[in-house]
């Protein structure tokens, strides 16, 4: 039910050469105010999802700050869990619908099994960050230890919730220290001056493998392998088969793009490592029906038998792409639109949520309301390369000021030194005085995304 996900160490020299020197300084110094402190993060799935490849990277990197952090992953026995989540998940981006009692029970039974094996372990800490509504019920659920702190993170696009599912949830963010939202927009009006809320857009680690430089030619090499064409033009869409990622709008916006620019293929990459998630597959036969078999769109969505690991796949195609999309309805952040940017790829994004924070229309890609605008932008891209080009190099620079790993861990920590009173002494929970860790007595994870 608990599974304690190791990391290997992140080398932090390597990232101030990446970064403007006055971030990492003001980063460096507030993390000495924190040694000696034990912090958990903790969310629902180890590999798959942004909030997952958040995790794998910021933990590491708060280790390498001296900071003693911990990534714990539940997984509730019952399989309806994930089920009832997904739901909630859709209902608070603004799904129509209710939650059954039935539904209710399952979370928070779930929920209540979590918290008691962590009782039952004795796994304490001085600041916890529960990642998203999976985790949301844990605060009331969890006896509070003198001195800790617990902040919920919302990493989802809250602009226009579902009220009734809103309603019957926001009461279990009152046992929480401070919430952290991605935007100001995601923040419910009730929430608002009741408690401490903190802005934490998420970030990129620009060191892992999907993330470094990759040559074009090899690029090409992979994207073959996976059957595209390297001698066409190709759009890509790189996300889980998800109803907000709209991906049947993007094969309207390819098909409408194909008549102005023929030759044109389109590439929609879900490679699914997410065990939260258990609308992808039906997603994905839905859209293969709607291609209806067209020979110039590609759906992955099995992680089985590829030329490559997932994260390099996953770079070949935003690098060998001509054009990227990113055409969600909701979208609580959308790190595939920062990943493109990064490798110097203007961006075509729906013009919702955390999209919207990171490109800046016309200058470092486009936003769009509909497939048609989508098409039409497509071509453009396609037509003008010194248009691709110049907003490529103004995308990638954007992404080096804003959206890069350490601006997270800073954000995160200012949040954690704002609840602390001045000159605080905490009693350290996660210190064991001696005694074995609970921590070790978990089942252990090892992941390594990384460059080499």
């Amino acid at each position: 039910m608990l599974l304690r996900i190791n990391h290997p160490e992140l080398p932090l020299q390597q990232y101030t050469s990446l970064l403007p020197h006055k971030l990492m300084d003001e980063l460096t110094t507030l993390a000495k105010q924190f040694q000696g402190m034990r912090f958990v993060h903790a969310n629902s799935t180890a590999t798959g999802g942004g909030v997952a490849e958040i995790l794998q990277s910021l933990v590491p990197f708060m280790n390498s700050l001296g900071l003693a952090t911990e990534r714990i992953v539940v997984s509730p026995e019952d399989s309806q869990f994930f089920q009832v989540t997904k739901r909630i998940h859709n209902l608070l981006q603004g799904s129509s619908g209710s939650l059954s009692p039935e539904e209710l029970d399952v979370y928070f039974r779930c929920s209540e099994q979590v918290a008691e094996d962590i009782r039952s372990r004795e796994l304490q800490a001085d600041v916890w960050f529960l990642h998203d509504p999976q985790l949301l019920p844990l605060a009331m659920q969890l006896p509070k230890m003198n001195g800790e702190l617990r902040l919920w993170v919302c990493h989802i696009d809250l602009t226009a919730p579902n009220a009734e599912t809103l309603e019957a949830l926001a009461p279990l963010t009152s046992y929480y220290d401070g919430l952290a939202f991605s935007l100001d927009e995601f923040v419910p009006e009730g929430i608002v001056g009741r408690y401490p809320v903190y802005i934490t857009p998420p970030s990129i680690d620009p060191l892992t493998d999907k993330n470094t430089a990759m040559g074009r030619e090899e690029a090409l090499k992979i994207v073959s392998a996976m059957g595209v064409d390297p001698e066409r033009p190709l759009v890509c869409q790189v996300s889980r088969f998800d109803y907000w990622k709209d991906p049947w709008g993007v094969v309207d916006s390819f098909r409408q793009a194909r008549e102005s620019a023929p030759g044109i293929q389109l590439a929609l990459l879900g490679l699914s490592q997410a065990a939260d998630d258990p609308e992808a597959l039906g997603v994905l036969h839905s859209v293969k029906e709607y291609a209806g078999g067209d020979p110039d769109i590609h759906a992955y969505f099995y992680p089985d038998d590829l030329p490559d690991s997932i994260d390099r796949i996953v770079n070949a195609f935003q690098t060998a792409s001509s054009v990227i999309l990113q055409k969600s309805t909701r979208e609580g952040f959308g790190l595939t639109v920062s990943e493109a940017m990064w490798k110097g790829q203007p961006v075509i994004g729906g013009n919702v949520g955390g999209i919207r924070t990171q490109i800046e229309d016309g200058v470092c890609g486009f936003l769009v309301n509909n497939p048609q605008e989508c098409g039409e932008r497509i071509v453009q891209l396609i037509q003008d390369e010194s248009l691709r080009s110049n907003m490529g190099k103004a995308a990638q620079e954007r992404i080096r000021e804003k959206f890069l790993l350490p601006r997270l861990a800073l954000d995160y920590l200012k949040a954690v030194r704002s609840l602390l009173p001045l000159n605080a002494t905490l009693e350290h929970n996660g210190s064991t005085n001696g005694r074995a860790d609970p921590f070790d007595a978990l089942e252990q994870l090892s992941l390594n995304g990384r460059k080499q």
